[in-house]
């Protein structure tokens, strides 16, 4: 796996504060690397939101556990995003873009989840878009994928609307609550999204 330097991951960080905005856009919400002054908003949407999540995801409820995923998204190749609404910057969602993989595959599988007080509203909808700009712009990966359980029909359409093909189904690919559980696996390439071209990643070998 090759990792960013000190600037790139500096001029990542620039790239989605507050999110990528354009003239013309009407997104209600925005993108932004989580923190530690989140802590305290995050774990109380986490509690608010545990019969939302459960079984499809597991989130830190706890300030240790809050903790330990500030230091994993530290890492370069690692990004942790909360969907914050635009008019009043409340959490209303995170996605994550986890172990992205640059060289010849540039790519990097995604999980998401809805916070229970705003869900439904199409919030993370938004998040989703402006992640996949994020993505394919701004880091400038090739490809995204994501592992959803089947009998999560609401992640499912969100992946369909958004232009993520099938690719398989796995049994018990990953440990969530207590059990391992079978996941549909979805992924997405710039192409697909019709994308503005930009400079190839400057680890993607020429040939």
């Amino acid at each position: 796996m090759i990792q960013n330097d000190g600037a790139e991951g500096t001029e990542r960080a620039a790239a989605i504060e507050e999110s990528p905005g354009r003239p013309g856009d009407s997104f209600r919400v925005t993108l932004r690397p989580i923190t530690g002054d989140d802590r305290e908003e995050f774990l109380g949407l986490v509690r608010a939101s545990a019969g939302l999540h459960h079984p499809w995801i597991s989130l830190p409820g706890t300030a240790d556990g809050f903790q330990a995923l500030l230091t994993r998204y530290a890492q370069p190749d690692e990004e942790c995003l909360l969907v914050r609404l635009r008019d009043t910057g409340a959490i209303v969602g995170v996605i994550n873009i986890n172990n992205i993989i640059r060289g010849r595959f540039q790519c990097g599988a995604i999980a998401y989840a809805a916070f229970a007080p705003t869900a439904g509203q199409g919030y993370m909808s938004e998040g989703l878009q402006l992640l996949l700009r994020h993505a394919f712009e701004d880091l400038r990966l090739h490809r995204l994928e994501a592992q959803v359980q089947p009998g999560n029909r609401a992640s499912l359409k969100l992946l369909e609307r958004h232009g993520f093909r099938k690719e398989g189904y796995s049994p018990d690919l990953l440990f969530i609550d207590g059990a391992w559980r079978d996941h549909e696996r979805w992924a997405i390439t710039a192409r697909m999204t019709g994308t503005r071209p930009t400079p190839p990643h400057h680890t993607l070998p020429d040939r």
